[in-house]
């Protein structure tokens, strides 16, 4: 789109003046179906059942899911991980990106058009919409009519909705931190602590602004993924293509009509892949960084070509290359295949399976060891004594007794109790006096190590080093 232009001021005549950027035009998408809409549903339903169930969704006394942040515990069906288990996000971010690298590899922005949280809510705002004040042309005509009751109740309603489900999101983002039965009745209390309340009504409204208002403007002028997608791409990448050696010249013609006679394309020019792009490109433009890849202009141009006789095609997924050298579908698939989308199938199948497989055999004893800044002292019959702060974390959701030993100097033992119990999924600090006998160990810094193990089961243990200073 050009820029809006304004004569200049002040200037000599026939300059003008053209605006950074446009003043936003609103968009009315029409209502599609077809191959890609039912799928674009079908991943609406599943990613919001995932949402908005899981919180509900109770592990023993506790939710299957609950990030607790108070408690330091994050909560993941019978997994409990701690702040040291960060390593575990970081894996999970690196699945994500090399996922992105890949689909985006394979078939564009896949992500954008079919699962991205600004797509869904969108697309549930727009479904409201299209119920409560009709299709495309019913709610063009609304807009420009002047406000009357019948328009007010209209647009009333339609927000009262919009705002429910925005409500209903925000307090589900804030059940994965806070158990949802717990916060809905302290909702129903007005007892909800500020941070619940601040975050129910911040997520609430970001819901409601962006998939009710800004809409496309994210995904033009938010999203960085727009942006940079263009450099995943290559001439063996599917996008969305509008076939233009098949549909021009295009132009308006009867059923009847032989197109080839009259010398036209299979496109008549009826605009609908325009009407129904949630982003208001024109497809036969070419491809543009707006497009999010949701295929609804796909859909309705199959629409057309239906009522029109002509086969399916014009406007679909396909590669550049493919256009170009007039490929079939099999050499299609044979070149998508190809070395860069086989490395990151194979680098996002590697990471995937480390990341699970080290949480499959992740051991349920955590130990870390802290030594005191005081050096070694001389206690009762010569011995030298170091102190240490043990933290010992129970992964486990039962009771566990531990015992601690020590090891690495002759002579070396633990003085005092050497036996701690520590709750279900609990953390205990225990302060731990290690000595050795006089005459053994060099002056200086000794290496030793920690062990701790399960009295119930001894497979379930862990070491730590540290060291034990004698003094010279």
């Amino acid at each position: 789109m050009t820029a809006p232009q304004v004569p200049a001021r002040g200037g000599p005549a026939g300059e003008v003046e053209a605006a950074l950027y446009e003043v936003r035009r609103k968009i009315y998408p029409r209502a599609v179906h077809g191959w890609f809409a039912r799928w674009r549903w079908a991943l609406v339903w599943f990613t919001q059942a995932i949402f908005y169930g899981l919180p509900w969704l109770s592990w023993g006394s506790r939710p299957a899911v609950l990030f607790d942040l108070e408690a330091r515990r994050f909560y993941l069906f019978g997994i409990v991980l701690y702040p040291q288990d960060f390593i575990y996000l970081t894996g999970l971010l690196v699945i994500s990106a090399l996922a992105l690298f890949l689909f985006t590899a394979v078939a564009g922005r896949l992500w954008c058009g079919y699962a991205c949280p600004q797509t869904v809510y969108t697309e549930i705002f727009m479904w409201i919409e299209h119920r409560i004040e009709g299709d495309r042309t019913a709610r063009m005509k609304l807009d420009r009519s002047p406000m009357s009751a019948r328009k007010l109740a209209l647009k009333g309603t339609k927000h009262l909705l919009w705002i429910l489900v925005a409500l209903w999101t925000g307090i589900t983002f804030v059940g994965y931190f806070t158990p949802i039965r717990e916060l809905l009745g302290a909702l129903l209390t007005l007892s909800t602590g500020p941070w619940q309340t601040f975050w129910v009504l911040f997520y609430g409204f970001a819901t409601w602004g962006n998939a009710g208002f800004l809409r496309e403007q994210v995904c033009k002028y938010m999203c960085p993924y727009a942006r940079f997608q263009g450099v995943m791409f290559d001439k063996d990448t599917l996008v969305i293509t509008y076939d233009r050696e098949r549909g021009e010249p295009r132009g308006p013609r009867s059923r009847k009509a032989d197109p080839r006679g009259a010398g036209l394309g299979d496109c008549v020019d009826c605009n609908i892949c325009v009407h129904v792009c949630p982003t208001g490109i024109d497809i036969r433009d070419g491809l543009q960084y707006e497009c999010i890849g949701c295929a609804a202009c796909i859909d309705g141009c199959n629409q057309v070509m239906d009522r029109m006789g002509y086969p399916h095609g014009l406007i679909r997924y396909t590669t550049e290359n493919a256009l170009e050298r007039k490929l079939e579908p099999a050499a299609i698939v044979r070149r998508v295949l190809r070395p860069r989308v086989l490395v990151y199938s194979a680098v996002l199948l590697a990471a995937t399976l480390a990341l699970f497989g080290h949480l499959a055999l992740r051991a349920p004893l955590k130990l870390d060891v802290i030594r005191d800044r005081a050096l070694g002292r001389e206690v009762e019959d010569g011995r030298i004594e170091n102190g240490y702060q043990l933290q010992i974390i129970n992964s486990a959701e039962r009771t566990r007794r531990f015992r601690v030993t020590v090891s690495g100097i002759d002579t070396i033992f633990v003085a005092g109790g050497s036996e701690f119990e520590v709750g279900p999924a609990g953390v205990r600090m225990v302060p731990l006096p290690v000595r050795v006998e006089a005459g053994h160990g060099e002056p200086g810094s000794n290496r030793i190590a920690f062990h701790v193990h399960a009295e119930d089961d001894p497979s379930v243990s862990a070491e730590a080093h540290s060291t034990f200073f004698v003094p010279r």
